[in-house]
């Protein structure tokens, strides 16, 4: 089956598909599309809302089979005021880019003395058609808590500017360090690997 990820973040699509590779699916970019795309109002009040906000915007622009994405970050003992939730980009009413966020998180974290603990919370929905229609927010979809730091690592990736702050609460190692061990830092892409076999199973 040919689906479409909402989604224009190169990062994001090449990991789905390394998480989808056993279920025989062909996933799919926005860009891959070479149309133009909807303006998709993520107003929801939380990353399932989003999730289905765009998907269906997906979905009525396309008519393919599609499923969208969203995340919120989460951090312990912080005032709400400065809780990203599902606006982990956006600050003050501006979308940050890779490397503004890497150094707003990191002023976060040192107001918090490298102790901001964090996780995130993470929502899928899935279109096949007009009537059959999948979503979660299952506890398998979330990470695991980790810590975020002011000292930021030397290695980026476009389109996950955090992990260059993220640091295995554990270990003590930053993410991007676990991963050149090859050590899995979490169980996040089981969990979407049996949301995606679960939906082909009931198809």
């Amino acid at each position: 089956m040919r689906v479409l990820y909402g989604t224009t973040n190169p990062a994001k699509l090449e990991s789905m598909k390394r998480v989808t590779k056993s279920t025989g699916l062909e996933i799919i970019g926005l860009h891959d599309l070479n149309q133009p795309l909807p303006v998709v109002d993520e107003s929801g009040k939380n990353p399932l809302e989003n999730a289905k906000i765009k998907a269906g915007a997906y979905y009525n622009a396309f008519s393919m089979p599609v499923f969208s994405c969203d995340s919120g970050l989460y951090f312990n003992g912080v005032e709400e005021a400065l809780q990203p939730g599902t606006h982990i980009r956006r600050v003050n009413g501006k979308e940050l880019t890779d490397e503004e966020m890497i150094g707003y998180y990191s002023n976060l974290a040192k107001k918090y003395n490298n102790q901001l603990i964090a996780r995130y919370r993470n929502a899928i929905h899935f279109i096949i058609n007009d009537d059959v229609n999948f979503s979660s927010m299952d506890e398998t979809l979330a990470t695991e808590p980790f810590m975020l730091v002011s000292q930021p690592h030397a290695k980026r990736v476009t389109g996950f500017p955090l992990d260059s702050l993220s640091v295995d609460i554990s270990s003590g190692q930053y993410y991007h360090d676990i991963e050149e061990l090859g050590v899995d830092k979490s169980a996040i892409e089981q969990g979407f690997r049996a949301f995606f076999e679960k939906v082909l199973s009931s198809i």
